[in-house]
């Protein structure tokens, strides 16, 4: 019988870190000169 997968201490400290970094980076905001960007494609898919 095979055993669980079982992360490693080391593992687990890599993937809490990760998501730590990860999470800040979802939670920010998107910049308006991307927003006004996405708005202009939007509008030019519209126009096809």
């Amino acid at each position: 019988m095979a055993l669980p997968n079982r992360k490693s201490g080391l593992e687990e400290q890599i993937e809490e870190n990760l998501r730590k970094v990860y999470q800040k980076t979802v939670e920010e905001d998107v910049p308006d000169r991307f927003k006004a960007l996405l708005e202009k494609l939007k509008a030019q898919e519209a126009n096809k």
